[in-house]
């Protein structure tokens, strides 16, 4: 891939966002205005979503100015900046009629998520090697990962085959095309479910989390369907990579 180029910058409250692409691919860098090494945190939106969503940067915002880390995210092949293919368009409009006549998506989204992890992952391995480049990341700082559904779908073989990466926190995602990866972690990993999602059971999730090979891995299961999303469980994911990340951690 290409060199890393910044293409727009801003700061405020304590916070440096950089715009960025490699390669084609569009991202977005958030630092700490202090300068000096700092872990870095790479992070996966869900599907139907990009970089800028909503919870990409309020993690973003809370590992900065709560823990002094970096998070990047990059938009995901067909979302946000980058264009669909005819084969996104095709499995986009599968998933829609899917969803109108009530019948179960994860024949659709299972391959769909599978096939941009496929291309994905490699994006992201690049990026680390060019964000590592950065006197303020460095390559010797530890690296941790967040992915929420497609992030999840994409993070997972990522994780699993990528060394530098120590610490993951996961959910969210159809567990069947990512068992594989699963039994290949082996980094501290936190993992969340929603107990009464309609679209992924809940057993095929408890499942998932059994496959992880990590010695360290804490389940969190919250009440309420697919998109009740709870709030304090990015307040945890910090916690938990500031327990995991920090230069000062035992």
């Amino acid at each position: 891939m290409n060199a890393l180029r910044f293409t727009a910058e801003s700061s405020s409250d304590g916070i440096r966002e950089r715009d960025f692409t490699l390669g084609g691919v569009p991202g977005v860098l958030w630092s700490p205005t202090a300068t000096g090494p700092a872990p870095l945190v790479l992070m996966g939106h869900g599907g139907g979503t990009a970089k800028r969503h909503r919870a990409m940067v309020g993690r973003a915002r809370l590992l900065v100015t709560r823990c002094g880390f970096h998070a990047a995210v990059l938009d995901a092949p067909g979302h946000g900046d980058r264009p669909r293919s005819a084969q996104d368009e095709q499995d986009v409009a599968e998933l829609r009629r899917a969803q109108a006549a009530g019948a179960p998506e994860a024949p659709v989204v299972v391959p769909y998520n599978a096939r941009l992890a496929e291309q994905a992952v490699p994006e992201y391995r690049a990026a680390l090697d060019a964000l590592q480049e950065l006197p303020e990341i460095g390559t010797g700082g530890p690296v941790g990962y967040v992915g929420l559904g497609l992030g999840m779908a994409i993070g997972m073989p990522l994780v699993a085959a990528e060394p530098r990466i120590t610490a993951a926190v996961f959910g969210m995602t159809w567990p069947d095309a990512v068992f594989e990866a699963a039994r290949r972690i082996t980094v501290p990993v936190e993992f969340v479910m929603h107990w009464d999602s309609e679209r992924i059971p809940r057993e095929a999730s408890l499942a998932l989390f059994d496959a992880f090979a990590s010695p360290e891995k804490s389940l969190h299961a919250n009440a309420g369907g697919h998109v009740a999303w709870q709030l304090t469980e990015a307040d945890s994911a910090t916690r938990f990579f500031a327990r995991h990340l920090s230069p000062a951690r035992p």
